[in-house]
């Protein structure tokens, strides 16, 4: 079971675009993880070389672009064999739930776009994690109804939901796979056992983030080895993650929700010190994966179609680009400080919406046709016609077939997931975002896998002056997401598929990144590099270290407070031409585009 370990070594640059069309000639941003594969397959330094020349990669038949060279390439290997991109997708996530733990894994929840070349068909399946039976409104409230510290809630038992991930494969694998469910986890499982080569940004993570890893004596043992973090190449093994995926892979899911892992699942959280949580094995036992109708908007001649409640991602990205469709930013382009104006309070309005309407449609009625009404956008967009930032921005009052009073959200959601996109040989298409929430999640370690901390997404409120808010935690809901996992149609066709990482400024790295691509007519590997500018409640966040920068003074002249921070999104996306593929993957992160 030899595979060659990847080494990774840390560089100091790394190639990101100007905001100009003339992407390839700019310089990185000061701190950005520029990875070098030495070692890797001449595959791997093809599509690292790519990315760098800011080029997207090409091929014929297949496609998939994830976080990890060795997770891309174990998805390689499946779409090589004839499986279908479900399949492949199987074998990505479990790769990355062990090389890149932090951000994804068996212990998390998916959302799941999927186009089915057979029927022409567009499906959403949700494998967001729910609430314990036994939680109750003051979960994240301390002992005088006062919201709990994010950390204080996060770290430990009483932040993990139900894992809906483990299910969502075998759904996925069940409705569209080629190939047999066993062999689908040997690339994970043969890692776990021989070792892979621990990452820059897994070894910078973990020094970050040592003290609370620390607190758990599993966890402790797996990244703190003798009391150190992991340093970049070492080599780590995790024969208890081999053994549970092989339980998954010889029993099925059945293995991971009954038995002798939802048993220590349970025990783990209920007895995690000084925080524990609720989480039961009956929670495991009834998960089930829900499959939800897609959420579409069109938007100059395309629809842009993800996942809807509880994900807020494609409603919000939808209002975004529906409330810019009356105003030519192409023309303006990516330079323009005007663009970004119209951009960013778009995205201010509709992040007023999502934070008073937008949660889990099981357990609140969503107004998810209102908020995307042609006539609702146009009268939003209304106000974005002046010269200099809004004021403020209030929700809007979509059409309603609800009479429901509900108050604003107040919960928080820290950036840490993961995105895949495969295109395989038959046609399919599939965007998956997957999560843990926080980076390391829990930090509760459970027979090689972190456990989420899924549940600090709902209000730590439930009510504000009496009046309930939305995406307040109940018994079984799942907590509203920002994930917005995209496949963008052209006459009833898929031409891209598109996701990042990022908390809640996944939506405005999802919404820019088909703008530049759809707008500004980037390619799409320089439409992923374009350097960010986020605006979700007010302050306006620009990419430090690039040419988003350029816009500080443009901006706060039209009254935006600025912020420069590193905004570390992790976009991977496959354009689907009448010639062939084209893929691409953030240069902010590790991950590569790789097809055939």
């Amino acid at each position: 079971m030899t595979r060659t370990l990847i080494c990774l070594a840390l560089s100091t640059a790394l190639v990101l675009p100007a905001l100009a069309q003339e992407t390839a000639d700019s310089v990185a941003p000061e701190g950005a993880a520029r990875t070098d594969f030495s070692g890797g397959s001449a595959a791997v330094e093809a599509a690292l070389a790519a990315k760098e020349a800011n080029k997207p990669v090409e091929a014929d038949k297949w496609m998939v672009a994830a976080a990890n060279p060795l997770a891309v390439e174990a998805g390689a290997d499946i779409l090589r064999a004839g499986g279908s991109a479900a399949d492949a997708m199987v074998a990505v996530q479990t790769v990355l739930g062990l090389v890149e733990p932090q951000s994804s894994g068996i212990g998390g929840g998916a959302f799941l776009v999927w186009y089915d070349a057979a029927s022409e068909t567009l499906t959403t399946l949700d494998g967001r994690e729910t609430a314990p039976l036994a939680a109750t409104p003051r979960l994240f409230q301390d002992e005088n109804g006062e919201p709990l510290k994010f950390f204080d809630a996060v770290v430990g038992g009483r932040s993990v939901g139900t894992p809906g991930t483990p299910a969502l494969l075998a759904e996925a694998h069940r409705r569209w796979g080629r190939t047999p469910w066993p062999t689908l986890f040997d690339a994970a499982i043969d890692h776990a056992e021989d070792g892979f080569a621990v990452s820059p940004r897994l070894a910078d993570l973990i020094a970050s983030d040592a003290e609370r890893l620390g607190r758990f004596p599993a966890t402790a043992a797996y990244f703190l080895p003798d009391g150190a973090p992991l340093q970049v190449g070492q080599i780590l093994r995790n024969p208890d993650y081999a053994a549970t995926l092989r339980a998954i892979a010889s029993d099925g899911i059945d293995a991971f929700y009954t038995g002798p892992i939802a048993a220590d699942i349970a025990a783990t959280v209920a007895n995690a010190p000084g925080n524990p949580g609720m989480l039961s094995q009956l929670d495991l036992a009834i998960y089930e994966v829900r499959e939800r109708a897609p959420v579409c908007t069109t938007y100059r001649a395309h629809d842009i179609c993800g996942m809807g409640p509880p994900s807020s991602g494609a409603l919000t990205v939808g209002q975004i680009l529906g409330m810019l469709a009356p105003y030519d930013i192409g023309k303006l382009g990516p330079q323009s400080a005007e663009s970004w104006r119209l951009i960013g309070d778009a995205s201010r309005l509709a992040f007023a919406d999502r934070g008073r309407y937008m949660a889990d449609s099981d357990f609140v009625p969503v107004p998810a046709r209102g908020l995307l009404d042609p006539g609702y956008l146009k009268q939003r967009a209304e106000l974005l016609g002046g010269d200099d930032a809004l004021p403020e921005t209030a929700p809007g009052t979509p059409e309603f077939d609800h009479a429901l009073l509900l108050a604003d959200d107040e919960s928080i959601e820290l950036p840490s997931t993961s995105h895949i996109s495969i295109v395989d040989q038959y046609g399919n298409v599939l965007s998956m975002t997957t999560t843990i929430e926080n980076g390391f999640g829990s930090r509760l370690m459970v027979r090689g896998f972190l456990l989420n901390n899924e549940l600090t997404d709902f209000s730590f409120r439930s009510h504000s002056d009496g009046v309930p808010i939305a995406n307040r935690i109940e018994p079984g809901k799942r907590p509203r997401s920002s994930m917005a996992p995209t496949i963008v149609m052209k006459d009833g066709k898929p031409v891209l598929a598109i996701g990042s990482p990022g908390g809640s400024r996944i939506i405005g790295y999802v919404a820019s990144g088909i703008i530049g691509w759809l707008d500004w007519g980037l390619n799409i590997q320089e439409a992923l590099s374009l350097p960010h500018a986020i605006n979700r409640f007010g302050t306006y966040d620009l990419e430090a270290g690039t040419d988003a920068t350029k816009l500080q003074e443009p901006l706060a002249a039209m009254g935006y407070e600025i912020n420069l921070r590193d905004l570390t999104s992790g976009l991977h996306a496959i354009e689907i031409t009448a010639d062939g593929l084209l893929g691409a993957a953030d240069p902010r992160r590790e991950g590569i585009a790789m097809g055939e």
